[in-house]
């Protein structure tokens, strides 16, 4: 089915959880993972909701909006404060239904001479249409965690690391992607993850690569679980165990259990495909073969009602975890 979160077939899944999941990573011959003496950050999930909270101020933002263009440049300063580099694109690209659309894509390096990096990125825009509400479908949705909850984790993740330094042989790329959520399943798959798919093709590096990436979507909700993703177990299945098995090391496996989720067509899809970057997809689904997300996705209740900060804080806690871990990681001599 042509449409942004696609449930990929029952005998796909299990085959590749099977190739991915199903055993334990292999240890790397590269690098010796000192992983007993991490110590990381205590994620500070007060933090990270006020940032929520503080681009729902802004309304709406929606491409061509006054709440875009005020939130993009709040959000740009917020990098400023913490990354060494920040890079934005601002392009317009083109919607499923023809209408240009202004895209901002922002971007914050952290040690941007690393030659080590991971991508760490989530969409904020949000949707323009509540199509699965009962009422007011036509009118747009605030998406307070289909959006600002991504952005909220990963800014108070950058301020961690600004306070905590990590290896300066290892880079944190924090990418916040734009018109992801200007879409219908009648314009197709590719209608979504628009600002995504620019960047994948025009990266704001000419050769940009990463080690790996792991994207955020929906991740503050009361209630939250985060199943392992297919798309994500198909194209970085190691990446997906060591990062679950992180969260594990965390003590948040009620939050990342070692279980089948839906597969979705999302950012990390393109950036799989486009750019290749083995990238994992930490999202919140059901599991139970029937629904795929939770009551709030796409309505108007997506507001900060639902969000919860002990949520925040397993998904915060979880990528410290697995930065400084591989902070810590020295590569063998050749």
């Amino acid at each position: 089915m042509n449409f942004k979160y696609t449930i990929i077939s029952a005998l796909f899944c299990a085959s590749t959880m099977l190739q991915s999941c199903g055993s334990e990573p292999k240890e790397s011959t590269e690098t010796v993972n000192t992983t007993a003496a991490i110590t990381s950050p205590d994620f500070n999930a007060d933090s990270a909701y006020n940032y929520i909270d503080k681009q729902l101020s802004f309304g709406f933002r929606i491409p061509g909006s006054l709440g875009q263009k005020n939130c993009a440049n709040w959000m740009e300063q917020q990098l400023k404060q913490y990354c060494d580099t920040v890079y934005r694109q601002e392009v317009s690209v083109k919607g499923g239904d023809g209408k240009m659309l202004p895209c901002i894509n922002l971007i914050g390096s952290i040690n941007p001479n690393a030659k080590r990096r991971i991508l760490l990125l989530t969409h904020w825009d949000s949707r323009p249409w509540a199509d699965e509400d009962d009422s007011a479908q036509t009118k747009p949705i605030l998406a307070a965690d289909d959006a600002a909850s991504g952005v909220g984790v990963l800014i108070e993740l950058s301020r961690h690391i600004q306070l905590q330094k990590i290896s300066p042989d290892l880079g944190i790329d924090i990418f916040f992607t734009d018109v992801e959520d200007y879409g219908k399943s009648e314009w197709g798959e590719e209608s979504y993850c628009l600002g995504t798919q620019y960047w994948a093709r025009n990266p704001h590096l000419a050769g940009y690569t990463a080690e790996f990436g792991i994207l955020l979507d929906m991740v503050g909700a009361k209630g939250a679980i985060f199943p392992m993703e297919m798309v994500s177990a198909q194209y970085a299945g190691e990446v997906q165990n060591s990062v679950y098995q992180a969260a594990a090391r965390a003590g948040y496996s009620s939050y990342f259990p070692f279980v089948q989720g839906p597969g979705i067509t999302d950012d990390h899809k393109f950036v799989n495909e486009l750019i290749r970057i083995p990238t994992i997809d930490i999202i919140n689904t059901h599991t139970n073969g029937v629904d795929v997300f939770k009551p709030h996705w796409h309505t108007h209740d997506d507001n900060m009602n639902i969000i919860d900060r002990a949520t925040l804080k397993a998904v915060g806690q979880t990528l410290l975890q697995v930065i400084y871990e591989a902070s810590a990681q020295q590569k063998n001599p050749a």
